[in-house]
């Protein structure tokens, strides 16, 4: 059967059609190289080094002269330095110790006299001191039955060693001894008084 041309189609009979989309203009793209355009970033060849910025002059930059000619400000002044004290007191002095140290001390102070001695014996000896004070000497005590008094051999450098080891040995024992007898004291005393006290005192 041939249809005619006022029939509707099957299938679509008392349907509505449905509307056609109007098609939008296109949108014109911006022109390479027109005014809208934005100029893209040009990149760096791979490679080339960059260019450092030109240093600005002080006079540019704000305040740099004032910069120059402001003083430095002073620095702050360092803490003074605190210390720490601490009082101890000595309750007891050990008698065998103090014996070894005075000891020890005594013969320190023995062979310097007698090293001294021997020093200053020489220098007045080539001064011509014991020459000059033994004839002097000499004279005042001669008379005529004998000579005077021989003062130069009796100040004999072996004479005057001898004098002198004598007094150094004594001086040690006694040294020794009071200095032993003082730590037996003491102990005696800081037993009644407490002792001597002391102050010590620690930098930080």
């Amino acid at each position: 059967m041939t249809k005619s041309a006022g029939e509707p189609a099957e299938g679509t009979a008392g349907e509505p059609e449905a509307p056609k989309a109007t098609p939008r203009p296109a949108q014109k793209a911006p022109q390479k190289g027109g005014q809208g355009a934005r100029q893209a970033p040009q990149r760096p060849a791979k490679g080339a080094g960059t260019v450092p910025a030109p240093a600005r002059p002080v006079d540019d930059v704000p305040g740099g002269q004032d910069a120059r000619q402001r003083p430095a400000a002073p620095r702050p002044a360092a803490p003074a330095a605190r210390s720490r004290t601490a009082r101890l007191r000595v309750a007891k002095a050990d008698p065998w110790s103090v014996m070894k140290v005075s000891f020890l001390l005594s013969v320190a102070l023995g062979v310097c006299t007698i090293v001294a001695a021997t020093v200053l014996w020489l220098v007045m000896d080539a001064m011509g001191v014991f020459s000059a004070i033994g004839g002097t000497v000499s004279d005042a005590t001669s008379s005529s039955e004998g000579g005077g008094f021989d003062l130069e051999s009796f100040l004999s450098l072996p004479h005057v060693l001898l004098f002198t080891s004598v007094i150094a040995v004594i001086d040690v024992v006694l040294a020794t001894a009071l200095a032993t007898l003082g730590a037996f004291v003491y102990n005696l005393a800081a037993g009644f008084v407490g002792g001597v006290e002391l102050t010590l005192a620690e930098d930080e």
